[in-house]
């Protein structure tokens, strides 16, 4: 599994997110999509101003969510972007004018970070570390890796007293995953984490998990572009929200679902790939959208780790998560991992005899 950041460096970086981040609900007519010209090279980036509130940088991330809510191809937005500045803020700016809708702004350090529906319910992170941290501390339990990235954050933590062999001296114990995005990336999700120790691989089991939405009330019609705080309302609702995620947590922590998911490995340790490895790797890269290098570390691993069943073929992928320089993108390799096990007895064997 990859590593992350200490609970205590997280401690400290939520902390200072918390204290930076704004919100606001504005009126597309009082957004504008400016492009700033660096003088020293001709180059530059772009700015989204809020009417009233500030300038703010804009991220990739933000730049594709306008790209897709304004029906915008993104690559002739991306070209725009890059070759034909003013030719894009001219587009941008006539959809926000002639198309207008009311959206949320989601800003963190000066960088506009988010484009959302005014409908988007924002659950922090630093809002759901306080929620389940003393969960989990009613537990004995591992953290085993917790980071945060511009996209999301995740607590990954073990419990030692629950676990189990898979083979003869093959121990996996039982783990849970905690992840939220704040800018749209999906909801917040509690999955089931199996722990390999033989090779310190972590496998998420996304057929067990249980999500909780981000879909919230419309905000209150206003001013045109205002900043959104936490009225008395909007924290009952919160406090409301935040116990069934405790809940959710602490259902989590029984051994029901870890036995079923270690059933689900020991049956697919029986299951033999037939034909060809390199073929099913194929056949798996195309499949999940593996590239090149993820591909060829799916091949290595299932080679070097002499099982050539879906047991192997799953360990292959979430090693493949420790090679990978992105912690999300890891993070998405331990679940294929999940999806791997599960796949139905029809797709197991399209891999399987691949030729």
């Amino acid at each position: 599994m990859k590593t992350g950041r200490s609970l205590s460096e997280i401690a400290v970086e939520l902390d200072r997110q918390q204290k930076s981040k704004r919100d606001f609900i504005a009126d597309t007519r009082e957004l504008e999509l400016q492009f700033v010209s660096d003088p020293n090279n001709g180059q530059g980036d772009y700015d989204l101003k809020v009417n009233g509130h500030g300038e703010f940088s804009v991220t990739d991330h933000t730049h594709g969510q306008i790209a897709n809510r304004l029906g915008i191809p993104k690559p002739y937005y991306d070209r725009l972007k890059a070759e034909a500045p003013v030719l894009l803020q001219e587009n941008v700016q006539h959809w926000f004018q002639n198309k207008p809708e009311r959206r949320l702004i989601r800003t963190l350090d000066n960088g506009a970070r988010a484009f959302l529906s005014d409908r988007y319910r924002p659950l922090d992170n630093y809002d759901l570390a306080q929620a389940v941290l003393p969960v989990l501390g009613e537990a004995e339990v591992k953290f085993e890796s917790v980071e945060v990235t511009d996209s999301r954050f995740y607590i990954k933590a073990l419990f030692p007293k629950i676990e189990r062999e898979v083979k003869r001296g093959d121990v996996v114990q039982s783990g849970i995953v905690i992840s939220n995005s704040e800018i749209g990336l999906g909801a917040l999700k509690v999955e089931p984490l199996v722990f390999r120790l033989v090779c310190l691989n972590g496998m998420i089991s996304a057929d067990y998990s249980q999500r909780k939405t981000h879909l919230g009330r419309a905000a209150d019609e206003g001013e045109a572009a205002f900043e959104l705080y936490r009225d008395v309302t909007l924290q009952a609702d919160d406090k409301a929200f935040w116990l069934k995620v405790q809940d959710t947590v602490r259902a989590s922590l029984n051994s029901v679902q870890f036995e079923r998911i270690v059933e689900s490995l020991q049956r697919s340790a029986e299951r033999q790939i037939e034909v060809s490895p390199v073929k099913s790797v194929e056949v798996l890269a195309k499949r999940y959208q593996l590239n090149q290098d993820e591909q060829d570390n799916v091949l290595t691993h299932l080679i070097r780790g002499a099982d050539l069943s879906q047991y192997g073929l799953v360990n292959a992928i979430t090693r493949t998560s420790q090679d990978v320089a992105s912690y999300d993108r890891a993070t998405e390799l331990e679940r294929l991992g999940g999806t791997v096990l599960e796949l139905p007895v029809s797709d197991w064997s399209v891999l399987a005899k691949a030729a």
